[in-house]
């Protein structure tokens, strides 16, 4: 720019390079109120109602509820036939295992058994705990046998028969061993798992 319009241009009264739009609108003053306090009224109020003791005790109830009767296995059913069917565990190492000083034991790509290393001391029953023909089947097999719900009560069950009741949470076993129907029984057979979904005798007919 040259120095004669420079000058000018800063000469030039400030009206002269403003334009007034006028007001569009209503304005208001920008309030921001702090987010943590509107966080602490907002506690302090619901400690006041009462509202923060029953919540604490709904959660309370509904925690008792799911440790007492935890959400049912979806999809299985009780066996109406026998099925048996063999589950190999080998599994193919993504990555390389190491010991502590870092020597190879397995590597990346190499078919690994856990029943080579770990035996499966127990039996795995499947059951119903809700259906009395596959609590008193599941009782009367092997004592060392680890009885797993996939549905009802497994601490009312304990304190009941003084056994110890596990429980599938998510259906994550039996899904893995492709059980369909219960109750069923997952046991060793050299480096495979034997599985078999048992039909139990149709119940009596009641008067």
């Amino acid at each position: 720019m040259a120095p004669s319009i420079l000058l000018a241009v800063l000469l030039c009264p400030s009206q002269a390079l403003a334009r007034d739009y006028g007001q569009r609108g209503t304005v208001f003053p920008v309030i921001e109120r702090d987010l943590l306090e509107q966080i602490h009224s907002r506690l302090t109020q619901m400690e006041q109602s009462g509202e923060t003791a029953r919540l604490n005790n709904e959660l309370k109830r509904r925690t008792i509820a799911r440790v007492n009767r935890p959400d049912p296995v979806a999809g299985l059913v009780r066996a109406s036939e026998a099925r048996r069917w063999s589950f190999d565990p080998t599994i193919t190492l993504a990555a390389d295992i190491t010991g502590a000083k870092g020597e190879l034991i397995h590597a990346a790509g190499t078919k690994v058994n856990p029943l080579d290393s770990v035996q499966l001391r127990s039996t795995l029953l499947f059951l119903d705990g809700d259906d009395p023909d596959q609590l008193a089947w599941a009782l009367k097999q092997d004592a060392s046998a680890k009885l797993i719900l996939v549905k009802g009560a497994p601490l009312e069950l304990m304190k009941a028969r003084q056994r110890r009741f596990y429980f599938d949470q998510g259906g994550k076993l039996t899904a893995k061993f492709g059980i369909k129907s219960v109750p069923a029984r997952v046991r060793q057979d050299g480096r495979l798992l034997e599985i078999s979904e048992i039909a139990l005798p149709p119940r009596e007919a009641r008067p």
